[in-house]
């Protein structure tokens, strides 16, 4: 007999058209105790669209925020209102596959248990209650600190493929004994930050190949939509990482690498925006002030025109389409896959 146990928490904002899909999915899951969905403040209908994919079962409850506080508020607040043993985040545009609770509790040995995610490219998924997913793997591996570290820097020209973007089952009892919350002042990240301090606190964080969790690809994503400033954020939440006396100093290496690597993005983020709104002569000075600003953002804008004086002449390579389906971590269906 499955033993309903996981607490699905929905973090939205004006997503009325997606959310009745992301629910279903959520319910359909006998291990599935409560979904809680927090409004945050939508100017569309969602809390009402919300309320109405309710299945009869008492298990949907919906939040409404009068004010936009940010998924880590949302959720956290979720958190503080709901009981059940496990927590599992969905976005409010995703959707859970079909059996995807089964595979993640065949073991217990783990404090996070994550499962690989299919992204479908939002103008190819119609139906996502009738998507399947290939039959890969099970078998279970562990992630340590310095790989999911190293595996949250992204490539120029690669498909974004951030560990960060895992969507474990956490257990609620490593959180509370160890006073882990969504960090606040995030809202880029945040789920990288809070996988981070858990990784620097011990935490078992169990991975397998196969896949659970459908991710809907779209171009206007809030992780498409970031601010400068939230760039800033997150790499002071690394420096915040960095000051964690117990951390070997291999892992503060690759932590130092990671917090460069979003540093720099910020700088030339920022440098354009300068730019945009007091002019060249602002940015220049902005880009000047230090070696740490200048050679990311020379760097930066040398790719930038290189890229669109190759694109001009022909001598640039095709840029590869986004597929229409892919997958966050390579799978196979051998048995051995590790």
């Amino acid at each position: 007999m499955t033993v309903p146990q996981v607490c699905v928490i929905i973090a939205a904002r004006n997503a009325a058209r997606t959310i009745p899909a992301a629910i279903a999915s959520a319910l359909r899951e006998p291990e599935v105790a409560e979904v809680v969905v927090v409004d945050d403040a939508s100017t569309d209908d969602t809390a009402k669209v919300a309320t109405a994919a309710d299945d009869g079962s008492g298990r949907l409850s919906v939040i409404r925020l009068d004010v936009n506080r940010g998924p880590s508020f949302a959720r956290n607040a979720a958190i503080a209102g709901s009981k059940s043993p496990f927590i599992s985040i969905l976005d409010a545009d995703d959707f859970f596959l079909e059996g995807r609770f089964r595979q993640l509790f065949a073991s217990a040995d783990w404090d996070f248990a994550a499962d690989n995610i299919m992204l479908i490219r939002d103008d190819t998924a119609t139906d996502v209650s009738k998507i399947v997913a290939p039959t890969f793997s099970a078998d279970p591996e562990f992630l340590d600190f310095e790989r999911f570290i190293e595996g949250n820097i992204s490539r120029r020209r690669v498909q974004r493929g951030e560990l960060g973007f895992l969507k474990p089952v956490i257990s609620r009892a490593f959180l509370d004994r160890h006073g882990l919350r969504y960090d606040e002042n995030l809202r880029l990240g945040e789920d990288y930050e809070l996988y981070a301090r858990a990784f620097a606190r011990g935490a078992r964080f169990k991975v397998i190949r196969s896949c659970g969790y459908g991710a809907i690809v779209r171009a206007d994503s809030l992780s498409g939509r970031h601010k400068t400033q939230d760039l800033k954020r997150l790499a002071d939440a690394d420096l915040a990482l960095l000051k964690i006396d117990s951390l070997p100093e291999g892992s503060k290496a690759v932590l130092r690498k990671h917090e460069r690597h979003v540093r720099d993005k910020y700088r030339l983020r920022n440098f354009l925006d300068v730019k945009a709104e007091r002019g060249m002569a602002s940015a220049a000075a902005y880009a000047l002030a230090s070696q740490s600003n200048l050679i990311p953002i020379v760097r930066g804008v040398a790719s930038d025109k290189l890229d669109a004086l190759f694109r001009h002449a022909g001598l640039s390579p095709r840029q590869q389409p986004v597929p229409p389906l892919r997958f966050l971590m390579a799978g196979t269906s051998t048995a051995t896959e590790k």
